[in-house]
């Protein structure tokens, strides 16, 4: 019999242990993934913590997978065994809903989400639905391909999808693990970027990245600062820090918007005449399609954008998720499998 090798979590809030299971068949309209790389996400704690609506146990998460098919099921069309792919937050959409019939897969009701909807990629193999999978490209490694999936692309659209355009002033709130991503994004898409993060410590960092200027949020107010640069078009808030967010909105340039990124389940305090006054806005944004993601891979290969990780092999899953729990991850956990 060929066995997988899995982490997985026995019940809430419980430890990883790694099992073997016996060696899943892709079915119609699937692959098998052989996972080389899988990323340690925050909202996987959401999971693996707490008895989360449509959870069941024992639990095998992860939505940042990067590795190689190595089995495809039937009626699988345009992909075969060997294809480098990664699959993401966007784990493939029901297609019958009222979304899925206007072609918003993302607002899917019925979303599928590696790690929640099926085993994801904490993991030596997965299996995942075609709708799922992103090409990666030649030249971008796998450990640096996996985060790409969720916090890749939830930066990368974030910002092309929002009302900026070349030249125009964009800010990044947070210099971290989705911040870290969104300054290069957002140097490299030809913005004049500003990284808003705490302490003076972080500006070399910021600088490195791309960012023409820096706010420290601790010396200076956020948004005096932003309306000194001529007021932000776009303030891109990564930091999962209401308070953060809500002191960047006066620092917006008339039309401008505040993209929400990182989540967090406290108010953004806003008042009604903040945003009338120049026609400001305020817009959540999540994730991306498997095409999105595969669009971020492409553009991150040729820009020269890299996630910052470290590596942990799946046996060290514990150690790993605890290091990223506790923020002292620089700044992207990825789980590795030999693979």
């Amino acid at each position: 019999m060929s066995v997988m090798r899995v982490a997985q979590v026995a019940e809430p809030g419980g430890k990883f242990e790694i099992v073997e299971r016996e060696l899943p068949e892709p079915g119609p309209g699937h692959v098998r993934i052989a996972v080389e790389a899988s990323g340690i996400c925050h909202t996987d704690a959401m999971f693996v913590q707490t008895p989360f609506p449509g959870i069941t146990f024992p639990l095998v998460t992860g939505h940042e997978v990067a590795g190689r098919i190595d089995a495809v099921g039937e009626g699988v069309i345009g992909w075969a065994v060997g294809d480098r792919v990664g699959v993401g937050w966007f784990g493939g959409q029901c297609g019958h809903c009222r979304p899925c019939r206007q072609g918003d897969f993302m607002s899917c009701f019925n979303l599928k989400v590696p790690g929640l909807s099926y085993d994801g990629g904490y993991a030596t193999h997965m299996v995942a639905p075609v709708e799922a999978l992103a090409h990666i490209p030649e030249g971008l490694d796998a450990a640096d391909a996996a985060p790409l999936g969720c916090a890749g692309v939830t930066t990368f659209m974030g910002l092309r999808n929002s009302a900026a355009r070349a030249g125009d002033l964009v800010a990044v709130l947070g210099v971290g693990g989705l911040g870290h991503l969104g300054v290069q994004y957002a140097a490299r898409m030809g913005f004049e970027t500003v990284a808003i993060a705490r302490g003076q410590d972080k500006e070399p960092l910021a600088r490195r990245l791309g960012a023409d200027h820096y706010i420290d949020s601790t010396a200076s107010d956020p948004a005096q600062a932003l309306k000194e640069l001529g007021g932000a078009k776009v303030v891109l808030a990564t930091a999962a820090n209401s308070d953060a967010m809500s002191a960047t909105i006066d620092g917006l340039a008339p039309r401008g918007r505040l993209v929400v990124i990182g989540v967090t389940d406290q108010p953004i305090k806003v008042t009604p005449l903040q945003l009338i006054t120049g026609g400001q806005s305020v817009n959540g944004h999540a994730s991306g399609t498997a095409q999105e993601v595969e669009d971020t891979m492409a553009f991150s290969a040729r820009a020269g954008v890299r996630p910052m990780v470290e590596k942990a092999p799946l046996d060290e899953v514990n150690t790993a998720f605890a290091r990223m729990l506790s923020g002292a991850a620089r700044f992207r956990m990825v789980l590795t499998t030999g693979m």
